[in-house]
C-alpha cells in the first residue's frame, strides 16, 4: 500500500476553481506582454482577439471567439463530440444561442485583448500557415499535462485545425514526441485508423508549437465494433516491428529500471520500484512479444465514424512495449469512466487480461503479467509527471492502483 492515500489539502479544490485559475493563466500564455487583458489601450494597440467564456468565467470549458456567429457557433460544434445525450443538448443548446446571438444574455462573460498587431498566438499562426483563423481555447482539467489546444476556424466556419502549446518541461516535451510520432506515422500505410498530419511545428515565446490537421470528429459516430477496435490497436502494435525476447534482458525492462530509478525517491516511487523487483525476480524469464503502442487510447481520444476509426492524442506513443498495453488502456479507462471506482475497475482489467490479449497471440500464462507490467508503465508514468501535485483526479495511486497492483505483484506465480 502506498504511504501516500490522500491528496494535499491544497489540492483538493474543486475541478472548477482550478479551471478558473488556469484560465487566466493561458490567457497569459497565449496573449503575453506587451498585450493587456483589459479596455486600456496605448497609441500602438488595439483590439486583436475576443472571446466569450463558455459556459462562464467560474466555471470555464471554452473560448469561444467573438469574430461571427457562424465562427463562434463553429467553435462550440466542431471542438468534440460529448459523451453523453445530456451533455450532447447542453452543446446544441449553446450553439443554437450564438447561431441566434441569445449568446448576448446567456453568455454574459467576455474577455478583450489588445496588443500591437498579431502580437499573440493567433497572429503567429495566421504568419505560419499564411491563412486567415480564429481561435478557440480548450480549458481542461486539472492534470500534469494540461497545455493549451486551440482549435483552428476558418472564417466561413471551418475547423481547420487544433494547435498544442508545449508550455513547461513536461508539456514541451510532450509536443515534441507527439511531433515526433506523428511524422513517423505518416510514413505507415494504415488501413484501420486515420491519425491527424501534422501541418506546422516550431517555437513561440519559447514554447513548443504542434499544428494538426483536423480529424471530423463532429461528423455522426457509428457503434464501435470490438473487432474493429482490435484491428486498429494490432495495427498499431505492429507497424514499427515487433521483437521478441525474456522480459529481464529485454530493452523494455532496462528502460523501465531506469524510470522506477528516476522516482524512487519518492514514497510511492519507493514502493511502486519495490513490487517491480517482486515481479521480475518471479517473471523474468518469461518470453513476451514486443510492439508500438499509442500510449492513451481512451475512448475519449477516438471516434468511430461509418468508414473509418479517427484516433487523436499521440503524445504518449512509444514502441518496444509488451504487445497489448492499448487494449488493457482503454479498458481499464473505460471501466474508470462507466463506474468511477478506479480500484475496481483495475482489478477487473486484470482479471480479464487473458480475454483482452487474445487478439494479440499473448499466451493465457503471460497474460497477468502483461496487465502488471502495462501497471507498473502507468504508476510510473503518474509519478514522473507528478499528477498528484498537479491536482489531477488520480494522481495519488495509493487510492486505487498501487493496492491493486502490489498485492498481485506479490502473489505472482
Amino acid at each position: 500500500m502506498s504511504p501516500v492515500s490522500t491528496a494535499p489539502a491544497h489540492l483538493t479544490n474543486g475541478d472548477a476553481e482550478l479551471r478558473a485559475r488556469y484560465l487566466e493563466e493561458v490567457l497569459g500564455l497565449l496573449y503575453p506582454a506587451p498585450c493587456t487583458l483589459d479596455e486600456k489601450q496605448r497609441a500602438d494597440a488595439g483590439p486583436i482577439a475576443g472571446y466569450l467564456v463558455v459556459p462562464d468565467a467560474r466555471r470555464p470549458r471554452l473560448l469561444v471567439p467573438t469574430r461571427s456567429r457562424r465562427v463562434a457557433a463553429a467553435a462550440v460544434r466542431h471542438y468534440a463530440e460529448p459523451q453523453s445525450r445530456p451533455a450532447r443538448l447542453k452543446r446544441d443548446a449553446v450553439v443554437l444561442a450564438l447561431r441566434s446571438g441569445a449568446s448576448r444574455v446567456l453568455l454574459r462573460d467576455r474577455i478583450r485583448v489588445t496588443g500591437p498587431p498579431g502580437s499573440g498566438i493567433d497572429g503567429y499562426l495566421r504568419r505560419q500557415l499564411d491563412t486567415d483563423l480564429a481561435l478557440s481555447v480548450h480549458i481542461g482539467p486539472a492534470r500534469a499535462n494540461r497545455k493549451p489546444v486551440l482549435q483552428l476556424i476558418s472564417p466561413a466556419g471551418e475547423t481547420t485545425g487544433f494547435a498544442k502549446l508545449g508550455v513547461g518541461p513536461l508539456t514541451r516535451r510532450l509536443v515534441r514526441a507527439e511531433t515526433a510520432a506523428l511524422t513517423a506515422l505518416s510514413h505507415v500505410d494504415l488501413r484501420h485508423l486515420m491519425v491527424p498530419a501534422v501541418r506546422h511545428a516550431g517555437q513561440w515565446h519559447g514554447h513548443q508549437v504542434l499544428v494538426q490537421s483536423a480529424l471530423p470528429v463532429w461528423e455522426p459516430r457509428q457503434p464501435l465494433r470490438p473487432d474493429r477496435l482490435t484491428d486498429a490497436m494490432r495495427e498499431i502494435a505492429a507497424c514499427c516491428g515487433i521483437s521478441r525476447g525474456w522480459l529481464a534482458t529485454s530493452p523494455y525492462w532496462a528502460e523501465m529500471r531506469d524510470r522506477l530509478a528516476a522516482v524512487a525517491d519518492r514514497p510511492e516511487g519507493a514502493v511502486l520500484a519495490g513490487a517491480a523487483r517482486s515481479l521480475a525476480a518471479r517473471a523474468g524469464d518469461t518470453d513476451l512479444r514486443y510492439g508500438a503502442w499509442h500510449g492513451d487510447w481512451a475512448p475519449w481520444n477516438m471516434a468511430s465514424l461509418g468508414d473509418r476509426l479517427l484516433v487523436w492524442d499521440w503524445e504518449r506513443f512509444a514502441t518496444g512495449v509488451p504487445l497489448g498495453f492499448d487494449a488493457l488502456h482503454h479498458d481499464l479507462q473505460q471501466r474508470i469512466m462507466s463506474d468511477g471506482d478506479a480500484a475496481a475497475a483495475v482489478e477487473a482489467t486484470v482479471r480479464q487480461a487473458p480475454l483482452l490479449l487474445r487478439p494479440f497471440d499473448t499466451p493465457p500464462g503471460t497474460a497477468e503479467l502483461t496487465a502488471l507490467l502495462y501497471l507498473i508503465d502507468l504508476a510510473t508514468r503518474y509519478l514522473a509527471d507528478r499528477q498528484a501535485e498537479a491536482g489531477a483526479r488520480l494522481g495519488v495511486l495509493g487510492t486505487w492502483l498501487l493496492p491493486v497492483l502490489i498485492r498481485r505483484a506479490e502473489g505472482y506465480q
